[in-house]
């Protein structure tokens, strides 16, 4: 079966997908496409035919973790509220150049700390 997350895995092998942080042994870090919260992130890793992780049920049958910075500054109804309660239809695409930054700085925080063989 093929999902949103198997396409963006084509993509991140293909070296195609804008929103790549890193590359690491276990997957990839990459930036979500949508931007409900400044730096939402992911971990595709490959290799599982289906796993439910019970972090929030994932609908999509192949492993991976969502990244969710919460902040002090978020509206105060949507603070300590579940992810998901944020409108995703209405945020942000991710966008290359507007997350540029982003990226450079989360790639730099996690080749720092991933160990040398």
């Amino acid at each position: 079966m093929e999902t949103a997350l198997h396409r963006r895995v084509q993509r991140l092998r293909a070296n195609a997908d804008p929103g790549c942080i890193a590359r690491m042994a276990s997957g990839w870090a990459v930036l979500g496409e949508r931007q409900f919260l400044h730096g939402y992130a992911l971990l595709v890793v490959t290799g599982a035919v289906r796993i439910n992780y019970a972090i929030f049920g994932n609908l999509e049958p192949a492993l991976h973790v969502h990244v969710v910075p919460r902040f002090a500054d978020e509206p105060e109804a949507l603070r300590t509220a579940h992810p998901w309660a944020y409108n995703w239809e209405n945020a942000r695409a991710m966008d290359s150049r507007q997350d540029a930054e982003l990226i450079a700085r989360l790639r730099a925080a996690l080749l720092e700390s991933t160990p040398r063989q």
